[in-house]
């Protein structure tokens, strides 16, 4: 019986560990949840789908560790990805009517993030 405590109590421990890292937002997210956006951004489409995007990114990152990750993410794709309008980037939180925390641009400090 006190083998099955070890084993419970373990158990528990490891869950304490992984839960958190198991929901951690990631650049696949982001990049997947604002595909979207690339036509509106490089100037080839309209707005379409970039406003859903952009608001189910900003649900998905729930704690300021996912919010740095997003502001990472965005911040390289900016730097990466070829033609896209900075201005027009920077725009998005109005144009979609959200409350991003930090200006949408490759010099944003993504450290100060909360």
């Amino acid at each position: 019986m006190e083998m099955v405590g070890k084993i419970a109590c373990f158990m528990v421990l490891c869950m304490v560990v992984i839960a958190p890292h198991a929901e951690a937002m990631t650049c696949g997210q982001v990049a997947t949840g604002l595909a979207s956006c690339l036509p509106y951004l490089q100037g080839t489409g309209p707005l379409g789908g970039c406003c859903g995007g952009v608001k189910s990114v900003l649900g998905e990152a729930r704690t300021p560790a996912d919010r740095k990750t997003a502001c990472t993410c965005l911040k390289s794709a900016a730097k990466a990805i070829r033609g896209i309008d900075l201005n027009k980037a920077a725009g998005i939180p109005s144009t979609c009517g959200v409350n991003i925390p930090y200006k949408i641009s490759p010099s944003t400090d993504c450290s100060t993030v909360q």
